[in-house]
């Protein structure tokens, strides 16, 4: 999944691909972000997970929704991501 991955957008800021898994924070989104990581000792590629808190201004992202995110400056204590884009909207 090479979309789950850490991209640097042309602005030289990270860029993110994950799941929202809630919106039940006005304006705020919580994006689970999926990557893949070599293990040190057995060589196998483990999946490791993060979530981040991204601003999403118009409420539009729900649920399920697979979306973009990029990095922003600090809009509160843990927010420094906002939603690029919905790229795929849940069923």
């Amino acid at each position: 999944m090479v979309e789950d991955q850490v991209v640097k957008a042309k602005s030289g800021k990270k860029e993110f691909v994950g799941i929202v898994k809630s919106d039940k924070m006005n304006k705020t989104i919580v994006v689970a972000v999926e990557t893949t990581a070599l293990h040190p000792l057995y060589k196998k590629y483990v999946k490791r997970s993060k979530k981040v808190k991204a601003h999403d201004e118009a409420n539009e992202a729900k649920v399920g929704d697979r979306v973009r995110v990029v990095e922003c400056r600090p809009l509160s204590k843990e927010k420094c991501w906002k939603l690029a884009a919905i790229v795929e909207r849940a069923k």
